[in-house]
């Protein structure tokens, strides 16, 4: 049984754990070869080692998506190990505890930490998209790109002000994109997970998660996994004439 991506190469940012690690592994496990992306080489090398335990074929690279370079350099390197670039997933995030703006209000938010939350989560995902739809021209065969937003990127959140600043410009940013280069056939779309069991979301569920959960209509958090599969398939030929979408995968969140 074929998979929904075979002979396809792609390129996942923030691939060492998470949202990025399943959605790796699920690229591979439909057939796709892998470019790991991480900040950390270690980190990539990880999930690149699970691919090939199951036999699957991958590349492990580091990048820091807050430099233009080194962007340019990682899809350069995905594309001289795999002959091109098919899909790319572009995952690499931060969350405000991670900038010491956990909690925060936005007149308590450090000048810094917002730069630093909106460099990673919004310009870091245009220097990807920038660099990748260039290589999807040069290859003139088109290309699916996932952006990973948020469903803090569709409804505002207390305490959250940079994060959602950021996501809801990736949203906007990735419907331009899809306008842009629908003629192209490189189609443009974003995910917008819910609250994910991963390690960016437990200090926020320490401090309000039951409040969370109470708005939940399922009642859980979601799984990597779960948000790995809609990622597959909309870089996949089943979502042929899927572009500029942002699909809130969250468990009813947006839908009261």
């Amino acid at each position: 049984m074929t998979g929904m991506l075979d002979g396809k190469s792609a390129l996942v940012t923030g691939g060492a754990s998470g949202i990025g690690r399943a959605a790796a592994l699920a690229f591979a496990r439909e057939g796709a070869w892998v470019a790991v992306a991480d900040l950390t080489l270690e980190g990539a090398q990880r999930t690149v080692a699970e691919i090939e335990a199951g036999d699957g074929k991958a590349v492990a690279i580091a990048c820091d998506v807050t430099e233009d370079d080194a962007v340019a350099a990682m899809v350069a390197a995905a594309v001289e190990a795999f002959g091109g670039l098919d899909c790319a997933f572009n995952n690499a995030g931060i969350a405000p505890f991670q900038v010491n703006a956990a909690g925060q209000k936005i007149a308590d938010v450090a000048p810094e930490a917002w730069a630093r939350v909106i460099d990673v989560n919004l310009t870091g995902v245009w220097r990807c998209l920038r660099h990748e739809v260039a290589q999807m021209r040069r290859q003139g065969t088109g290309g699916a790109i996932v952006n990973t937003a948020s469903i803090l990127g569709l409804v505002g959140s207390p305490t959250s002000s940079a994060y959602v600043a950021a996501k809801h410009g990736v949203v906007g940013l990735t419907r331009t994109a899809a306008a842009d280069h629908a003629e192209e056939n490189i189609r443009v779309n974003a995910v917008c997970p819910g609250y994910i069991e991963t390690p960016m979301t437990e200090e926020t569920m320490r401090r309000r998660g039951g409040r969370i959960m109470a708005r939940v209509p399922m009642g859980r958090m979601g799984t990597p996994g779960e948000i790995a599969e809609a990622v597959v398939w909309l870089c996949s030929a089943r979502a042929s004439f899927v572009t500029g979408v942002a699909w809130a995968v969250d468990g009813g969140y947006t839908a009261i």
